[in-house]
């Protein structure tokens, strides 16, 4: 991908830029695709469903509520999100594995790491609107990742 999120600002000021400060912690710090959503609180159970799933290019948003208590994502669903073809996951909240992880061919992005697992009880919601960092995300709106940070289309 040759975009860098500062040149689409420079051309586009309606993107939205999420002002929280997010780790790169995949492969691939540059990233771009339409949005799912998933809402969940220390349980990854629908995290795993749709990364399990096809993605088709797209990037998982998941408002874990900024709790960085139990990871919602670690090494064999990220392996999941790869060979399903998902572009990336933006977790705000946890992950777990992260040397693994930083060698995972997948854009990942997330608050921190704990070893914690999460729980597996696919309590949450999945494709509604979810709004952190200043921004709102949008099932199908596109989001464009890099070192830089995240932009989502209005």
């Amino acid at each position: 991908m040759t975009f860098t999120t500062c040149d689409l600002f420079d051309d586009d000021e309606t993107l939205q830029s999420v002002s929280l400060q997010f780790e790169n912690l995949g492969a691939h710090p540059r990233f771009s695709g339409p949005i799912r959503t998933v809402r969940c609180y220390r349980d990854n159970g629908l995290v795993k469903s749709l990364l399990n799933s096809p993605g088709d290019g797209s990037v998982l948003v998941v408002d874990g509520a900024g709790s960085l208590e139990s990871a919602l994502m670690g090494d064999m669903i990220a392996a999941a999100a790869v060979t399903n073809g998902w572009a990336g996951v933006v977790i705000y909240g946890a992950i777990r594995d992260r040397v693994a992880l930083a060698e995972t061919p997948l854009g990942i992005k997330a608050l921190g790491s704990n070893p914690r697992k999460s729980a597996k009880d696919s309590v949450g919601a999945v494709d509604l609107v979810v709004s952190f960092g200043g921004v709102t995300f949008t099932p199908g709106a596109t989001l464009y990742s890099d070192e830089d940070g995240i932009l989502v289309s209005a």
